[in-house]
């Protein structure tokens, strides 16, 4: 009974294995889950029946830097995740299956690929020397970056290698370039098809491009969206910075490519639209007193402020944009009101309805216990004036200062009953000698 039942444990188990064993003598990659990069597609048609026979076109990225949709010609049960060995020109690449099933015609509309455009096929999922191979040629593609970039500055090229990717064969290697100008590096691919012997790409780039190659963490704390999310970039100008009243300096508009900031167009479009809702800023406000310029507005609370003065803030009064064009309306029709404020409004801003914590203590709280102790006592006022009152001191006479000899201090020590003067010269009692040791 007991080996009985050993040999239906173990053949449960071998049962077990068979089923969790990866497909084709593949080495278990095939099953992991794709990186969620920039290039992630949510699959919401996955739950459908038929999803991935309705469509032959399967998407594939490539070290997370580009993407590519090839035909699966051979119809193989691929799942996303899967690694496998695609075509390439010349020999083979190997990639990672991120999308599958009708989306992936949506994907190619959105990526601008014509119908009539040619498309490579899928050879096979990738097997372990395929991926053993693909490991090699990813280990030398930061050593191959360096000496380029050598080769480059002693060719005195105006220009600088970003980035080297490999081929899952290892049969040809893209070179990624930035240059302000254009360069001829027909010299350069010479060299380096001799030193590395293999195929040479030259590919240009530009900065932002660049920065989301190399990644890192923007000035919010989080990484940098052109390496997380962003995979079309648009043109940003300073048009974006002025709608948002974001002062013009470039260090801080710049973000770490030396380009102006993606973030700055987020927004900027929720600004113009509510900036159309509010007065100009060259508008001036008569009163019966004053007249007022613009000097700051709060787009989303609709609040202006303006300042009797167009170079500095004087006389600041806050109101609605409600209230600035009735005062707009009253000027237009010859009238000047008392005062930019309502009847019953406050000339103060709004509070607001959040606690301010980081204004509910001081930086400097600590320093000042320190100073208090540091602080001396006051000086000889006090025995002078115990002193006066005592009746020691005559009128007339101006306060002397206290003495540094022993029986003044002993005095400030106990000023409630001052000792009286001993003019004889004798010594106190409480320390007598004989009068034998005296003579």
């Amino acid at each position: 009974m007991n080996s009985d039942n050993f040999n239906n444990d173990s053949s449960s188990e071998q049962e077990e294995m068979s089923v969790q064993q990866p497909r084709n003598g593949c080495c278990g990659h095939c099953r992991k889950e794709p990186p969620r990069g920039k290039f992630h597609s949510f699959n919401y048609l996955a739950d459908v029946p038929g999803g991935m026979a309705d469509y032959d076109m399967v998407e594939v990225t490539f070290k997370n830097t580009h993407k590519g949709f090839f035909l699966n010609s051979l119809h193989l049960p691929l799942a996303i995740g899967d690694i496998v060995a695609v075509e390439a020109s010349p020999g083979h690449d190997i990639g990672t299956v991120t999308l599958t099933g009708r989306l992936v015609a949506l994907q190619m509309r959105k990526a601008n690929i014509k119908p009539n455009a040619e498309v490579r096929r899928i050879f096979r999922i990738a097997k372990p020397a395929d991926i053993e191979k693909f490991e090699e040629a990813k280990a030398k593609e930061n050593d191959t970056m360096i000496r380029a970039r050598k080769i480059a500055a002693d060719l005195k090229l105006n220009m600088k290698i970003g980035d080297v990717e490999y081929q899952g064969d290892g049969n040809k290697a893209i070179f990624y370039y930035i240059a302000d100008e254009r360069v001829d590096f027909r010299q350069l691919i010479k060299v380096l098809a001799d030193t590395f012997k293999i195929r040479i790409e030259m590919k240009q780039i530009g900065a932002r491009q660049e920065a989301g190659r190399i990644g890192g963490i923007g000035p919010c704390g989080r990484p940098l969206c052109c390496a997380s999310w962003m995979s079309n970039f648009v043109s940003v100008g300073t048009a974006a910075a002025r709608f948002q009243d974001i002062s013009l300096n470039p260090q801080k508009l710049a973000g770490q490519c030396a380009k102006l900031k993606c973030c700055l167009n987020f927004e900027v479009d929720a600004y113009v639209e509510s900036i159309k809702r509010m007065p100009t800023k060259d508008v001036r406000l008569e009163t019966a007193d004053n007249t007022y310029y613009h000097f700051k507005y709060d787009v989303f609370k609709r609040l202006i402020t303006y300042s009797t003065d167009k170079s500095m803030p004087a006389n600041l009064v806050t109101i609605d944009a409600e209230r600035a064009f009735e005062v707009m309306n009253m000027n237009k029709r010859g009238e000047k009101p008392l005062s930019l404020l309502r009847e019953g409004d406050e000339a103060s801003e709004p509070k607001s309805r959040f606690n301010d914590i980081l204004g509910q203590d001081s930086i400097n709280r600590f320093d000042k216990d320190k100073k208090k102790k540091k602080r001396k006592p006051k000086s000889p006022k006090q025995p002078m004036e115990n002193g006066a009152q005592n009746g020691n001191q005559p009128k007339g006479d101006k306060p002397q200062k206290p003495r540094s000899d022993k029986p003044q201090r002993k005095n400030n020590d106990r000023p409630q009953k001052p000792r009286p003067k001993n003019n004889s010269g004798d010594k106190p009692k409480n320390n007598p000698q004989p009068n034998g040791d005296a003579q």
